[in-house]
């Protein structure tokens, strides 16, 4: 574990050590799952576009039907 000094405002310092006292944790504890859940989800993100951006693009009319026209797409009438 590498050790890191961090600075906070006296407000959130206050709410940070009564949050981790809730949770019956570390405020450094609590700092490092924080920090770790938005690597991980970064790291997710990163890895799905990549896994999206190399598929082979497709035709959204892949049966090669024409497009619908303007009015067709935003007709109601079933709506109203």
């Amino acid at each position: 574990m590498k050790n890191v000094t961090v600075t906070l405002d006296e407000e959130v310092a206050r709410w940070a050590r009564v949050r981790a006292a809730e949770l019956d944790i570390s405020v450094s504890r609590m700092l490092g799952d924080l920090l770790q859940e938005q690597m991980r989800r970064q790291v997710t993100y990163q890895t799905e576009m990549r896994q999206f951006l190399v598929r082979e693009r497709r035709p959204l009319n892949a049966d090669g039907s024409a497009y619908p026209s303007r009015d067709e797409l935003h007709d109601r009438t079933n709506l109203r």
